[in-house]
This record gives structure tokens, C-alpha cells and sequence, in this order.
């Protein structure tokens, strides 16, 4: 991860879009931490009033997530029937392992 300043936040992309069968898919690119998580929880709270009982989250462009996107993540689980993580990079999917989450999200390389 690059150095950041205290008023700088790492670079994060979120776009929302919808799989062949109609569940939400959220491409997540970039880093993802604490200086933005925000970003992706924002999103986050325009799909779950609707209930939907599979969101996708497309991770191959995610190079990086602490704690902070984890908690967004297992937050979504909680609220939604499957959570499922497409092609997550190396470093995301041991973070995901090491945490022992892999019951709550669903891997799908």
C-alpha cells in the first residue's frame, strides 16, 4: 500500500451492477481501508434495504483490504442471505482465510 498523508485516501473504485440473474453485483477495485471504507458502505446501504438474497462482490481488482473492509463485508453477510467473493486477490483471499470468514464469505474463483 502507498504511503498516505493524514488527508489522503487510498485509491478505491465501487460500481454496482447486476449478474445474468439479476443480483447485485459490486466490482470493488484499488484499496480498500480505513480512509475509505465509507465509500463502499455508502453503496452498501442502497442494496440492502431491497433485501436481495445474493450479492455478488467482484474482488479481482482489489489489491488490497484491512479490517475496516472486512467489517463492511461480514456487515453485508449479516444482512443478506449469500455474500459470494469473486476471484479475490491472493492477499484478500488469505485475509479472508486467516480470519477464519470463509463459512460467512463465500469464495467463487
Amino acid at each position: 500500500m502507498a504511503e498516505l498523508g493524514p488527508d489522503t485516501a487510498a485509491q478505491l473504485d465501487v460500481t454496482v451492477g447486476r449478474d445474468p440473474d439479476g443480483a447485485p453485483v459490486v466490482i470493488v477495485a484499488g484499496e480498500l481501508d480505513s480512509s475509505n471504507a465509507h465509500t463502499l458502505a455508502t453503496r452498501m446501504r442502497s442494496i440492502t434495504p431491497a433485501r436481495p438474497e445474493r450479492v455478488v462482490f467482484d474482488l479481482a481488482g482489489l489489491r488490497f483490504m484491512d479490517s475496516a473492509g472486512l467489517a463492511i463485508l461480514v456487515r453485508a453477510a449479516a444482512e443478506i442471505d449469500t455474500i459470494e467473493l469473486r476471484e479475490p486477490s491472493p492477499i484478500v483471499r488469505r485475509l479472508i482465510e486467516l480470519t477464519g470468514l470463509t463459512s460467512v464469505l463465500r469464495i467463487v474463483s
